[in-house]
């Protein structure tokens, strides 16, 4: 296992001793930090999709508010 090193402000420390205290620390930040891992990894992809998506709308001919609305009532029950 790998031993990391921090630096974080005080009341933090304090803030986290406290909420965690008489609990396995260590485990707790290995916990936040493949959350944090996961979660960066789905803003990278939404990013991306986001990218996508709008590479394809400058591509994609425009159509009119009329068509549009035909288009809506014509897939409405």
């Amino acid at each position: 296992m790998a031993t990391v090193n921090f630096s974080v402000p005080d009341e933090v420390k304090e803030k986290f001793n406290r909420v965690f205290k008489g609990r396995n620390k260590s485990q707790i930040i290995a916990e936040l930090m493949e959350r944090a891992i996961e979660e960066e990894a789905i803003l990278k992809k939404r990013a991306k999709a986001i990218e996508s998506i709008l590479s394809r709308r400058g591509r994609r001919p425009a159509i009119s508010i009329a068509a549009f609305r035909k288009a809506r009532e014509e897939e409405r029950p």
